[in-house]
């Protein structure tokens, strides 16, 4: 056992590293100036301990196997953990030929602000539908989207910074899509 204890702590240094600087990475890009840097710290600290014993045991194949190994793995789960922590915001900009109304009115009851304007499409007229929405918030509006049209084309974006508007208010729990959607839908 103890030849695998050196691997193991470059294993588990390596996995919090990789995970600490993908979240440090994505706080960045959020503009969360005192979490990223002090995520930043924590990250360096860990990292120098990997190395450091990596490079004290410069004979031992498993050093380096650890810390590849802990590398891929915090890759994984630092993805796994900024999906599950869905920080920032989007627009979602939704573009269909049909009328938009009951679209605009399911949105809206929802507690989104939504915009709504015409355009013209390859194929002709459209309706183009756009809607700031917290990330964590996605699924639900594509859920909305997608009773009012199966078919629609949708497309998402981050929002570096987004003032003044109407925004969901914090929810717990999601209902189910608006009935309205649900009605309109089978009725077409």
């Amino acid at each position: 056992m103890g030849g695998l204890t050196i691997p193991l702590s470059i294993f588990l240094a390596e996995v919090c590293v990789v995970t600490l600087s993908t979240l440090r990475i994505i706080f960045i890009a959020r503009g969360r100036k005192v979490l990223a840097p002090a995520i930043g710290f924590f990250e360096v600290g860990l990292w120098l301990f990997a190395i450091g014993q990596v490079m004290n045991n410069l004979s031992d194949p498993g050093c380096y196997l650890g810390f590849a190994a802990g590398f891929t793995l915090g890759n994984f789960l630092g993805i796994c953990i900024e999906g599950r922590l869905a920080l920032g915001t989007l627009v979602v900009r939704v573009i269909t030929p049909r009328d938009a109304a009951p679209l605009v009115e399911a949105l809206r009851r929802a507690g989104y602000g939504v915009t709504s304007q015409e355009g013209r499409g390859a194929a002709g007229p459209v309706r183009v539908v756009l809607t700031v929405v917290p990330r964590k918030e996605l699924s639900h509006v594509t859920a909305i989207v997608e009773a009012f049209d199966a078919e629609a084309f949708y497309a998402v974006e981050d929002v570096q910074a987004a003032a003044r508007g109407v925004f969901p208010a914090r929810r717990e729990a999601r209902g189910l899509v608006p009935s309205l959607l649900r009605t309109s839908r089978q009725a077409a």
